[in-house]
């Protein structure tokens, strides 16, 4: 269906709660080193529970290795300072979308250019979301312009 990208993550429940996530709605995942945590981290298999062993994931050495393994793909990124939100695009099957480390976000040259970067709206003052509910949201809207097709 879709591909989500978490690039460099550092908090081992929030990875689990995207693989639980990406194996309830068939998403792949693809997780880019170096990550703040070790695959085997308890918390990370406590978020992911049962779910971990079924979900098509993979594991990137690097951000060029992640990128090239999604050559032709349209990519998304996700950022605070987006101008597009993420309800105003309109998404496809096997698109990609990219989240930045949950204390630091993307780095500018991973951004896709500004027409590509998802925002979520948040109230002023804000400064963002938790990066499980980020992808959530972000996924759940793609999925439901999809009608929530399956076996895509």
């Amino acid at each position: 269906m879709f591909n989500i990208v978490l690039f460099e993550p550092e908090i081992p429940p929030n990875t689990g709660n995207v693989m639980r996530l990406a194996a309830n709605t068939g998403c792949r995942l693809h997780l880019v080193r170096p990550l703040g945590f070790s695959l085997s981290d308890k918390q990370l298999e406590r978020a992911a529970m049962d779910y971990r062993a079924g979900i098509d994931f993979t594991l990137h050495d690097d951000w060029a290795c992640c990128r090239e393994s999604l050559a032709g793909h349209r990519i998304f990124t996700a950022t605070t300072r987006g101008t597009q939100r993420h309800d105003q695009l309109r998404y496809q099957k096997d698109d990609v979308f990219v989240f930045g480390p949950e204390t630091r976000g993307l780095p500018p040259h991973i951004l896709t250019p500004a027409a590509a970067q998802v925002r979520l709206p948040m109230l002023p003052g804000s400064r963002s979301l938790n990066l499980a509910n980020a992808v959530a949201v972000v996924i759940y809207e793609a999925w439901r312009q999809l009608d929530f097709a399956t076996g895509m």
